[in-house]
């Protein structure tokens, strides 16, 4: 019986000491790879043009799952010119690398470094064709996509495509459109037109925001999360909850979510500091739900 006893203590010990040594290797900060990506695509009108992007992959894990984070557009016109690729080691890349995501951004036609002319316009506020805009928004996603999950490091097939602003928009059509390789949309604060006229909680031709979301609803085959903040002064809660409405009237599956107010505009969240410890459970529990742990 001493000897049996003698096991048992043994076993509880190096269990013990196991659970300890998984928890300690689950806290430890996984670095991160920042490798240089030049993105082919066509400008439109036959030219070709490369988007600049850079892969943030987690090191010593093989073959991790592929997010593509999509940035939005600035509402002055002046402002794309001067925009940044989002950095490796900002919060919302670093929340999805410590959790053995590999992450691309690139910067799309017509923003900072990429250059090439800006195609993603609407028209004017009179006759705003926002369907058309988040097709093309949807096209370039696309292209990143395809390139990226050809990239050696990576797994091929069930992306995670994420959107914030003008690029959740994008997401919005992209969903709309054939997309084999990708198993999850994410729209983070998506819309376009907003603060017509330098103004906050001022959107042009909303009716039309609504009327293009039915448009992709109709066509839509993956559902998707959409996350927007109380004082959102880009998308207030009833533009996106017209958007959402429209959407999935048409026959789109969405999960909204709104949220309490953050930092002075709310449109900011998903980029900014401390956005992470908002939205960083609710993606959570919806990636667990929609596809598991991380392989």
């Amino acid at each position: 019986m001493r000897a049996f006893l003698s096991i048992v203590a043994i076993l509880s010990v190096g269990l013990l000491v196991n659970h300890r040594l998984l928890a300690r290797e689950s806290m430890r900060e996984i670095r991160t790879i920042d490798d240089s990506l030049q993105i082919p695509i066509d400008d439109g009108q036959g030219q070709s043009v490369t988007m600049q992007g850079r892969l943030c992959r987690p090191a010593g894990i093989t073959n991790p799952q592929l997010v593509v984070i999509n940035h939005g557009s600035p509402p002055s016109s002046k402002d794309r010119p001067g925009m940044e690729l989002i950095a490796c080691k900002s919060e919302a890349v670093q929340w999805f690398v410590q959790r053995r995501y590999a992450v691309v951004v690139a910067l799309r036609l017509g923003y900072g470094d990429t250059g090439g002319p800006w195609t993603e316009g609407y028209g004017g506020c009179s006759n705003a064709n926002y369907f058309k805009a988040g097709l093309e928004t949807a096209r370039q996603i696309d292209a990143i996509v395809d390139y990226a999950s050809k990239l050696p490091n990576v797994k091929p097939s069930d992306v995670i495509v994420v959107g914030q602003s003008a690029g959740g928009w994008g997401t919005l059509a992209y969903d709309s459109l054939p997309h084999p390789k990708v198993s999850v949309f994410i729209n983070m604060a998506g819309g376009r037109g907003g603060h017509y006229q330098d103004k906050p909680n001022s959107n042009c031709q909303s009716e039309n925001l609504v009327a293009a979301a039915a448009q992709y609803g109709k066509t839509s085959s993956t559902p998707m999360l959409w996350i927007y903040a109380g004082n959102d002064t880009f998308f207030a809660p009833g533009m996106a909850d017209a958007m959402y409405k429209s959407f999935v009237d048409a026959g789109g599956r969405a999960q909204l979510i709104h949220l309490d107010k953050y930092g002075h505009d709310g449109h900011q969240l998903f980029l900014g500091p401390g956005g992470s410890q908002i939205w960083g459970p609710l993606v959570e529990s919806y990636l667990s739900q929609v596809q598991g742990a991380p392989k």
